[in-house]
């Protein structure tokens, strides 16, 4: 599973020209299903985002989660964050879970985000515009095929 984790100021996501999901400050995070993917990978992804210290403290450090900060997660599948482009131009997806594994794996992935910190999502599989106001820029990679 590969997630970019962008801190924002703010961030929407709208499918159809309606508003499906959107947050204040707090985190914006794409996330890509590979087939091999499960339970762990979840838990990995949501428990790192939730407590990545991104966030300055008061000595204008990054210290803090958005979980200690009390801020929100917008969460949005991204099936091209394994797109393939080593050959060509155009890039190759094959490396993307399939819905019928992705989409159980993503519900799930938004549960244990719930668990642990407030969560908007976008819509699985929609043509979405996403917006967002980059906060530093920060943006982190965090892939779990790399460490389980």
């Amino acid at each position: 599973m590969r997630a970019v984790v962008q801190r924002v100021l703010n961030a929407s996501v709208e499918v159809g020209g309606e508003t499906v999901g959107a947050i204040g400050r707090g985190l914006l995070v794409l996330v890509g299903i590979e087939p091999t993917d499960g339970s762990a990978d979840v838990d990995y992804i949501a428990n790192k985002c939730a407590q990545l210290r991104i966030f300055e403290d008061d000595e204008g450090k990054m210290n803090r989660s958005a979980v200690d900060n009390g801020y929100s997660v917008l969460l949005v599948s991204q099936f091209t964050l394994l797109g393939d482009a080593r050959k060509g131009n155009r890039p190759s997806f094959i490396g993307a879970a399939r819905p019928e594994t992705a989409i159980p794996l993503y519900e799930e992935l938004i549960s244990a985000f719930r668990a642990l910190i407030p969560t908007e999502t976008g819509i699985f599989g929609a043509d979405m515009k996403v917006a967002l106001v980059n906060d530093g820029p920060v943006t982190i990679l965090l892939d779990s095929s790399r460490l389980l």
